[in-house]
């Protein structure tokens, strides 16, 4: 039921009431600003920490992930920027952790705030775990990018490496062949393929026409080669990739594992101060228990030796 209208009636009618009675509106009064816990404190400068770094590999996400610098306009990197950053960023996760596990010892050795109170920053450190999570996830997925890329041009490269040699074999030979054949029919400079040759104006069909069929064979060989080579190349990087994206899997399951055995790290640590105070307050008993029993003992040797005395002393007495 909505009595929000209700409300304001009354309070429009107390303020009448309140003016024509002379009696003054109780002013407003700024409100002072409490002063924050060092609980809350710390735990504002690692989020402020884990933003910062977020903002930061969001900024330079496409100059980190680019690799080929052709295009002026777009943003770019060298592998030591990108070197800096992975080490720049697996330092900053790492303390806010690690600030993340002092916060959690200080709310388990705290003992002047309620339970409401401790209830809540461990609500707030796990909001925080799972925002660090996040940020974890952005890096991992930009570096294992990385290393798929890292892969890529590594495979092409070879690929470049070994192709112009192939290629250079094959113009050698197509050279030695012509030449032969020039040899064979002379060498008279006004032939019309003389001619061709000095004008630039060779036909593609006419040259290949001249090779022989070794030679035809044997480019054929070299090409159906290259075609195997290249398709084997084609799919040790297909299976590069898929491994990489799979480390890349096992590395986020990774980090939320440790993150886990943080939180088992740190609730272990709990039960062992527990057990540490246990242990402490029955030694306590146990030295009260003593004490006790050390007083009974004394009262019972008292009474002893008293009732020896008196029946001694009567003994005397009446002989």
């Amino acid at each position: 039921m909505d009595v929000s209208s209700l409300f304001k009636a009354s309070v429009k009618a107390v303020n009448l009431r309140n003016r024509d009675l002379g009696t003054p509106a109780a002013e407003s009064q700024p409100r002072r600003a409490r002063s924050k816990s060092t609980f809350c404190v710390k735990a504002h400068a690692v989020v402020m920490q884990i933003s910062k770094l977020r903002e930061f590999l969001l900024e330079n996400r496409k100059a980190y992930l680019n690799f080929s610098n052709y295009l002026s306009a777009a943003p770019h990197m060298t592998d030591a920027e990108r070197d800096e950053i992975d080490l720049g960023a697996q330092r900053i996760m790492s303390t806010c952790s690690q600030l993340v596990k002092d916060l959690k010892r200080e709310i388990a050795a705290s003992t002047e705030i309620t339970q409401q109170n401790i209830e809540h920053r461990e609500i707030m450190l796990l909001l925080i775990e799972d925002y660090l999570k996040n940020v974890c996830k952005i890096y991992s997925e930009q570096k294992a990018m990385r290393v798929k890329k890292a892969m890529e041009m590594r495979r092409i490269s070879r690929l470049q490496a070994n192709q112009p040699s192939a290629t250079k074999r094959s113009v050698l030979n197509a050279v030695d062949s012509v030449d032969d054949n020039d040899t064979k029919n002379g060498s008279n400079e006004s032939s019309p393929m003389k001619i061709q040759e000095i004008n630039g104006d060779v036909n593609t069909m006419t040259y290949e026409e001249e090779l022989s069929a070794e030679d035809i064979q044997m480019f054929e060989s070299e090409n159906e080669q290259l075609y195997n080579e290249l398709n084997t190349m084609t799919e040790e990087v297909k299976q590069i990739e898929s491994k990489v994206v799979h480390i890349a899997e096992l590395q986020e399951i990774f980090t939320e594992k440790v993150l886990d055995q943080d939180k088992d790290l740190d609730r272990l640590m709990t039960t062992v101060v527990g057990s540490t105070e246990n242990v402490k307050e029955a030694n306590e008993q146990i030295r009260q228990a003593i004490q006790r029993n050390a007083g009974l003992r004394v009262w019972i040797l008292f009474f002893l030796l008293v009732i020896s005395f008196s029946l001694l002393f009567l003994d005397w007495y009446n002989p």
